[in-house]
This record gives C-alpha cells, sequence and structure tokens, in this order.
C-alpha cells in the first residue's frame, strides 16, 4: 500500500506517543511541501502551573521538518533530524499550532548539495501559535541528508 499524505496523518494521529500525547496531524499537503500539527492542552498535556508541558510542544515538531524532506527526496537519500531548539515564549493554553514547510525550491536545492554523498545539514524553524495567533513557542530543528551510495557504485568499488 502506498503511503499518502492523508494516511500518514491518519497513522501519525493514532501513533501512540502522539495519540497519548494530545498531539493531532491535521494535514500533509498532497505535494509533501507542508504540514499542520496541532496540541491539545488538556489535563493530560499540560504541566504543574497548567499551561502546556515543554516535552508535548517539543514532541509536537519533532519529526515533521524531516518527513518532509524524505518524501520530497525519495528513497534515494538518507534523511534523519538530527537536533532541535525550542524557546518558550509565552504560556500555552487551549489548542496550540504549528505549521511546516519545505518549499518544492528548498528540497531541490538539498538534492543538489547532498548529490554524491556529502553530508548537508540543514535548519528549519517554525512557531508554534495559540488560537489567537499569538506565538507560544520558537522552534528549530536540523534535518540531516546524504544521497545513498548506488549498490552498483558499492559492488564497483569492492571489485577494484
Amino acid at each position: 500500500m502506498r503511503m499518502t499524505p492523508r494516511r500518514l496523518a491518519i497513522g501519525m494521529s493514532l501513533w501512540a506517543p502522539n495519540l497519548f500525547s494530545g498531539i493531532r496531524v491535521r494535514r500533509f499537503a498532497p505535494d509533501w511541501t507542508s504540514a499542520e500539527v496541532a496540541l491539545h492542552v488538556n489535563a493530560f498535556t499540560r504541566n504543574y502551573v497548567k499551561t502546556a508541558f515543554g516535552g508535548s510542544m517539543s514532541a509536537m515538531t519533532d519529526p515533521y521538518f524531516f518527513m518532509l524532506v524524505r518524501h520530497q527526496l525519495g528513497g534515494d537519500f538518507v534523511v534523519w533530524d538530527t537536533r532541535g531548539e525550542i524557546e518558550f515564549v509565552k504560556p500555552g493554553r487551549g489548542v496550540l499550532t504549528a505549521r511546516f514547510e519545505v518549499p518544492r525550491e528548498r528540497a531541490d536545492e538539498l538534492r543538489r548539495r547532498a548529490h554524491g554523498g556529502a553530508k548537508v545539514l540543514e535548519w528549519f524553524e517554525t512557531d508554534i501559535v495559540d488560537a489567537d495567533g499569538d506565538v507560544v513557542a520558537r522552534v528549530r530543528r536540523e534535518v540531516y541528508v546524504r544521497e545513498k551510495r548506488r549498490v552498483t557504485e558499492a559492488r564497483g568499488a569492492r571489485a577494484a
């Protein structure tokens, strides 16, 4: 069965770490250039002072830039989420939303830079906003990209 944006959004929303953390994937764009994720702050996802738990906000941003890059570049590339940074701006309450964007041009540039097996580390940024559109947190995620060695190239190198 082919992975579609809709199937991935449903699967990620039902995946136990997201399901039990109040994280819901609203959508992946049909061309894999964007995604939108929501965090429902409730009794299970809030901290001691009844605002969004920082770990939940970090978790809601963890794999999405990686996934968008991975789906745009395809199976000939190794893609990993390598690290993240989060700056908490104000207390988060209610439903928080993060939107992730990797324009086709940026993915094409990553493909070009990683061609031939070069290691590429690229930072992506997004904001987590509340229902009023106020920024609750600023997030940066670093993604690793490298073109895979071809099996035939690897065999040829061993034979030589």
